[in-house]
């Protein structure tokens, strides 16, 4: 993974989100924090051109994410907050299967690819059950079984484990630690990323700290109180 943020900030009309940044991600597992407002969710979705930066570029592992959009999206896959407004379509499998239908697989393909994801998360079983009956861990696991299918490098989530119970958080945690993908987390959950490579702090739209967990957390800590 390499992501490049050069000069990179988003003004939306007369409020800037995010100031102008320079840096370089490189790092397995990478976490954003900072109350909210302060610029975190604006600075992840630079990253997969959900947002497009007002002054500078943002480049993904060489590919920019204005010039060549289409590309990054296939590269960076992002599961959001809410993962249950991701979910498109009523049944899981038919969920999973949506986006390989849009790259043109045909059905052996698909059928295989989603019976394979479904697997690697040992979640087979929800594949005929529809998303309004799933638990908040379960929707999680349908919500990165949807996005991991196509094959993204960078995988963001945001706010993996918000509203979910002891057991289930312990699932989310467990299954991003096994991740082999390069994985981004947008957390106020600061004990899930506490053994994190990086972490990156916002505060009011600007990058205040930039340091292994441990540090970064404790300016965060201090910022909040």
């Amino acid at each position: 993974m390499n992501i490049r943020f050069d000069n990179a900030g988003v003004d939306y009309g007369k409020r800037t989100a995010l100031y102008p940044l320079s840096l370089t991600l490189q790092e397995r597992r990478i976490g954003i924090i900072g109350l909210n407002g302060s610029g975190k969710t604006t600075f992840a979705r630079l990253i997969n051109g959900l947002v497009k930066p007002t002054t500078g570029s943002v480049t993904v592992n060489g590919v920019d994410t204005v010039t060549d959009a289409a590309k990054v999206l296939g590269t960076v896959g992002y599961i959001f907050q809410s993962p249950q407004n991701q979910i498109i379509l009523p049944i899981v499998r038919d969920d999973i299967a949506f986006g390989l239908k849009a790259r043109g697989y045909d059905k052996a393909q698909i059928e295989a690819a989603v019976e394979s994801v479904l697997g690697r998360f040992g979640v087979s079983h929800l594949a005929a059950r529809r998303a309004h009956e799933l638990s908040g861990g379960e929707l999680q696991m349908a919500a990165l079984c949807s996005v991991l299918v196509t094959g993204p490098d960078i995988l963001i989530l945001d706010e993996p484990t918000n509203q979910l119970d002891l057991k289930n958080r312990a699932l989310v945690q467990k299954t991003i630690a096994g991740l082999p993908e390069s994985v981004i987390v947008i957390s106020h959950d600061l004990p899930l990323l506490e053994d994190f490579e990086r972490v990156l702090l916002f505060d009011q739209g600007r990058l205040v700290a930039d340091a292994a967990a441990a540090e970064a957390i404790a300016r965060y800590r201090e910022l909040a109180a």
